[in-house]
């Protein structure tokens, strides 16, 4: 398979592409040239956000057996780069997310429920949702239903992370000391490792699978116990977890998602995250590896980094401050 990734050297892009390579498929990555490209790639350079599509030139010769797409800005930007492939490439692959639906979102299957509205012309100044869904609207634009396989992305971990979720928890156990951890121990969790999902899509683009499909682990994949119990092994910890009722931690203004990360306390918002009914991608291959690896993975991957993970610079930083989880655990 002749592969292009648009992006390609970082998290889910760079995960997508080291699987490719693993398969000795022909791999080429066009990005900006911020960051190394993964070893056994052939290398395009461009600016793919530049005005008038003026970035793409290094992509107006050469043809493909797919393109893969991570983009998450302006729809605009996916429009551009589809038009100019759509004649040299069989398919396109563009991963979106869980966030294109209307809210409130329902745990059954949902490949078929309402979208959020967006246009493929749209710009930078848009929210996530409607900008994941404009770039689904350009995708099947320029190539047609058919020939457009529509990814979308629940929460993602694994090594490579540069959002910040599962690396500030393996830091903050890794620290030491008691550890607010937000209940109930039992609290499913749902995520998908960006090494699984790369593999599942590269599956998906050789079968030639199109339309759009949740892609995430089954509900109750893991439990956030589990998940920091994962987190203390892997770093070989002596923290403490101290486990705290979801109502304390809201009456604190300690927030959900973003000061504890990958966390939401039981409700709609937590069924919406973590409740999905995926059965349409398990129909289609997807197997999800342990918790334990994932962590165990992440851990080794940060370390070689010096415990600081990448952040992307459109993304807040996440996790709580030190202070502020002393003050509600009351130390």
């Amino acid at each position: 398979m002749r592969l292009l990734i648009l992006g390609g050297t970082e998290f889910v892009g760079r995960a997508v592409a080291e699987a490719a390579v693993a398969r000795d498929w022909d791999v080429t990555v066009f990005h900006r040239g911020r960051h190394a490209p993964p070893p056994g790639t052939a290398v395009l350079h461009g600016d793919r956000a530049a005005p008038d599509g003026a970035g793409l030139a290094a992509l107006r010769e050469g043809t493909w057996d797919a393109v893969v797409d991570t983009w998450s800005g302006a729809p605009r930007v996916v429009r551009d780069a589809a038009r100019l492939l759509a004649d040299r490439v069989d398919r396109y692959a563009y991963v979106s997310s869980c966030s294109v639906y209307e809210w409130p979102l329902v745990a059954e299957l949902r490949e078929d429920k309402p979208v959020v509205e967006a246009s493929p012309d749209d710009g930078d100044d848009v929210p996530y949702p409607r900008a994941k869904r404009g770039g689904e609207l350009a995708a099947v634009g320029a190539f047609g239903p058919e020939r457009t396989l529509l990814v979308r992305a629940g929460l993602i971990l694994g090594p490579g992370e540069n959002i910040g979720r599962l690396p500030w928890w393996l830091n903050r156990v890794a620290r030491g000391g008691p550890v607010l951890a937000p209940g109930p121990r039992d609290l499913p969790l749902q995520y998908v490792d960006a090494r699984d999902l790369a593999g599942w899509l590269l599956d998906a683009v050789e079968g030639g699978l199109a339309g759009p499909y949740d892609l995430v682990s089954r509900p109750g994949h893991t439990t956030m116990e589990a998940l920091l119990e994962a987190c203390l092994r892997a770093t070989g910890s002596d923290a403490e977890l101290r486990w705290t009722d979801p109502g304390t931690i809201l009456a604190a203004g300690v927030e959900p998602w973003s000061d504890l990360p990958v966390w939401t306390p039981p409700g709609e918002l937590h069924d919406a995250m973590h409740g999905a009914d995926v059965s349409k991608a398990l129909a289609a291959g997807l197997r999800c590896r342990p918790v334990e690896e994932t962590v165990a993975d992440t851990w080794a991957w940060l370390c070689g980094l010096g415990g600081r993970a990448p952040r992307r610079p459109d993304r807040d930083p996440v996790g709580l401050d030190p202070a502020r989880e002393a003050e509600v655990l009351g130390l």
